[in-house]
């Protein structure tokens, strides 16, 4: 049971208050009691306002589901649609044309492009690895993956045939984006070279600049690979991931005060920069620590950042968490019960955790220019903006910021929210560094929307589907045309498979061509392959000439099967099977062990990076068809139980794994997704998994 102690009128949790008050306050020059008393006005003011924002989306989405009823099927008159819609309020007009005024935002997200890494904030080994994946290397990153057209390294330990053709395919990058690389080798005049370290006649290390990434080429000679190269280079690092996202939202299990004193003392590491993990690793005790910054010489010595710019990401507007209560859980503004709203506190205490970082009280920095950077997901339309940008302010006030300290960034994530997206960044105008889009919980959002319509298409045919394609395409137009561009980030999503990596640079740099500044990667090797797509794309040189966004027609066109269209019992029973194996394959592991993103085998044994954006397209695909009569509950508790047996076979080498069995509360949890789906907030997982997961460490 959670021991609660009493603050300004709120019970706050023992653990919680103590994290604050003893790890969090010191050094900031904020007072506890100012904090939380802070706290419970902010609070007082915001809960009421979250509600009703909550209630809102609740009630167009009756009155959505009622015109669906009434005009089954794909839209057949758009323009009436569209007008019921603006008549609701679902639909808002446009700003008038404006720029975003955002200042004080660092380089790596404004003028930069390169891969942004996302992270589960409860790990703090994950954590480490990360934040220090600014640097990655190149030979590693091809030796270790299928990155490299080569036989796969010979057992024993190092292959010096694959070494070879690593180094080949290292020199022939250098070679693409840097003619006449070797010119005159070691030379630091070279066109190419931008600093060196060591002596300028017998340099260690020489960087090379290209589209705004460095490379850094590094000279050992007594080096195992050395030793052997023509040039002496050990190593080839690779400027890689840019940015990253320490997540406190969908790749975590954080359901009490105790998971989230945890998500909050590793961001605080990460602030103050003293953030240190050990584990075991081949027998032996291994530490991890934040990169300290890279020195170079360039005429003068100067520095450049060692790790990549963190961003958080806090939770939604729509769960709240028993971390804190509220002083009358009975009263009006008591919203989802007695507990505060999570995304509240997440706003306040990160940004405390953050001021580490502005006040200069660790021995390394994130953000150079003073701005702390906060990604709100889950944001239904521009009044939810309006409303994440206050409670940004009320927080500046209560910790003594300077207005729009705290910068916002925003997922375009949610049907409402894309429909509408201009006037979603004009709400936030002066704070936003980042939109950014993702196809699992917009598909989510999609149907559960539109889950009166009919028949959704198959899962697999979504990304070529109409929506889709007017989705991606006008969020990178629509930014543009907002300022964006040397802002801000316009992001694209996540390449799901860390073991398919020639698959993914194949496929991922259209991304860049498509006039993203950043891109989701699952690794820091990722990161570092995916890097070599910057050097070959210049994002901002394309930005300059892409074509006018779609309108909002194509983006608003229902993803519904056609009428009459009849699925054999084989597609049906594949649909369903690929369906619950993937819900159950996540949800055992948060469930029962706590784990909130992590590779799962697919169906078809494939590792697939999953996390409750997967968790709820795939619910909510299996309770359209359940609702719309394509498939009866035997044919879903068959694929259940089918499938239950197949993540158990897929499990069986994990020590801590529980079988999908009997009363198992995990299988309970997965059912409920999908025969509880439509009654989900806007198809969200959340709530049943916090319900579940709370059962299970009671159970514990």
């Amino acid at each position: 049971m959670t021991e609660y102690v009493s603050r300004a009128g709120l019970k706050v949790a023992g653990n919680l208050a103590e994290f604050v008050e003893t790890k969090a306050l010191p050094g900031t020059g904020v007072d506890a009691d100012a904090l939380w008393s802070g706290l419970a006005r902010l609070l007082e003011k915001f809960v009421p306002v979250n509600r009703a924002l909550l209630e809102k989306r609740e009630t167009l989405q009756r009155q959505i589901d009622e015109w669906h009823k009434a005009n089954p099927g794909p839209i057949t008159d758009m323009e009436g649609y569209k007008g019921f819609l603006t008549n609701i309020g679902y639909l808002v007009p446009e700003p008038a044309p404006f720029c975003i005024g955002t200042q004080n935002v660092d380089p790596e997200i404004a003028t930069m492009a390169g891969p942004q890494l996302v992270v589960p904030s409860l790990n703090d080994r994950f954590v480490l690895n990360a934040a220090n994946a600014r640097w990655g290397s190149l030979y590693d990153a091809f030796y270790g993956t299928d990155a490299l057209d080569a036989p796969p390294a010979k057992p024993g330990g190092y292959d010096p045939e694959r070494g070879a053709a690593v180094v080949a395919k290292a020199k022939q990058f250098l070679s693409d984006v840097f003619p006449g690389w070797d010119k005159d080798w070691p030379s630091v005049d070279g066109d190419h070279v931008g600093a060196y370290r060591g002596e300028p006649d017998n340099p260690s290390a020489i960087m090379f600049e290209n589209n705004g990434l460095r490379v850094e080429i590094q000279i050992n000679r007594s080096h195992p690979v050395g030793k052997d190269d023509p040039h002496g280079i050990s190593d080839i690092l690779l400027e890689a991931a840019l940015t990253t996202i320490i997540d406190m939202e969908d790749s975590v299990a954080a359901v009490d005060a105790e998971d989230k004193v945890l998500a909050y003392s590793n961001w605080l590491g990460l602030m103050r920069g003293d953030l240190d993990a050990s584990f075991e690793k081949g027998g032996k005790t291994v530490s991890r620590r934040l990169e300290p910054d890279r020195e170079w010489i360039d005429g003068t010595t100067f520095t450049l950042p060692g790790r990549s710019l963190l961003f958080v990401r806090n939770v939604g507007h729509l769960m709240t968490n028993p971390a804190v209560l509220l002083p009358d859980p009975g009263s009006e503004s008591g919203a989802g019960g007695n507990e505060a709203p999570e995304g509240i506190l997440d706003a306040l205490f990160t940004s405390l955790c953050a001021m580490h970082d502005l006040r200069g009280l660790g021995a390394l920095h994130n953000s150079r220019t003073g701005s702390i950077y906060i990604v709100k997901p889950k944001m239904h339309g521009p009044e939810e903006c309006a409303f994440t940008n206050d409670l940004f302010d009320a927080v500046e006030d209560i910790l003594g910021l300077d207005r729009h300290t705290i910068k916002v960034g925003v997922m375009d994530e949610e049907r409402r929210t894309s429909a509408n997206l201009a006037a979603c960044i004009h709400a936030v105008k002066d704070r936003i560094v980042f939109i950014n889009t993702g196809f699992l919980d917009r598909t989510g959002d999609e149907m559960h929307t539109a889950m009166q319509a009919g028949p959704m298409i198959r899962k697999g045919d979504m990304k070529s589907s109409e929506w889709i394609e007017a989705y991606e395409a006008r969020n990178v137009g629509i930014g543009l045309v907002c300022g964006l561009s040397g802002k801000a980030q316009i992001g694209k999503g996540m390449w799901a498979a860390p073991d398919m990596m020639a698959d993914m640079m194949q496929q991922k740099i259209s991304h860049l061509k498509a006039g993203a500044n950043t891109a989701w990667v699952p690794s820091p090797t990722a990161a570092t392959l995916h890097a070599i797509h910057y050097h070959q794309c210049n994002v901002f040189d394309v930005q300059k000439g892409l074509p006018a966004s779609p309108g909002l027609d194509p983006l608003l066109t229902i993803p519904v099967a056609p009428p009459g269209h009849n699925w054999s019992d084989e597609e049906v029973a594949e649909e369903l099977e690929n369906n619950a194996q993937g819900i159950l394959g996540y949800v055992v592991r948060w469930i029962n062990q706590g784990i909130g993103c992590s590779k799962v085998p697919d169906i078809h044994d494939v590792g697939l990076m999953e996390d409750r954006a997967t968790l709820r397209i795939s619910s909510q695909h299996i309770a359209n068809w359940l609702h719309q009569g394509v498939c009866t509950a035997d044919q879903v508790n068959a694929a259940f139980e089918k499938m239950a047996a197949k993540v158990d076979e897929q499990n069986a080498g994990d020590s801590l794994y529980e079988k999908l069995e009997g009363d198992s509360i995990a299988l309970k949890a997965a059912r409920a997704l999908v025969f509880e789906g439509i009654d989900q907030p806007s198809g969200y997982t959340e709530p049943l998994l916090h319900k579940f997961r709370l059962e299970k460490k009671a159970a514990q």
